[in-house]
């Protein structure tokens, strides 16, 4: 992913207020039970689960053998499906091919139920 992407993503973690609290539970040892008690679902169900963590101050969501960047503004989430389902170089991808590229590139609250959608 280019530059500019993943530091408007890295901007918009900061300013989103699940990922916000995520950022804060994270990087401190202590007085995580006040904010894990500020996530909502399904936030605070993968936190719990362990799916989370951070690579250079971005926020990555990891499910089996795969990490994805936790993406959260609807601009974004655009741009990836875009990418992925219209993208000259690639021809266009059923739904199971989107959905794979998706899973292994991005992750957002619902996202299946989106591109099924």
């Amino acid at each position: 992913m280019h530059n500019e992407f993943l530091s408007a993503v890295l901007k918009s973690h900061a300013k989103n207020k699940q990922c916000g609290t995520l950022l804060q539970l994270l990087q401190q040892k202590y007085g995580r039970q006040q904010l894990e008690s500020q996530l909502e679902e399904p936030w605070l169900r993968a936190y719990k689960e362990n799916k989370f963590f951070l690579v250079d101050g971005l926020l990555y969501h990891r499910e089996n053998h795969t990490s994805a960047l936790t993406v959260v503004y609807r601009d974004h989430i655009s741009l990836i499906l875009q990418e992925f389902h219209d993208c000259p170089y690639m021809g266009h991808m059923s739904e199971v091919r989107t959905k794979e590229r998706v899973a292994s590139t991005a992750w957002w609250p619902m996202w299946e139920q989106e591109l099924s959608e």
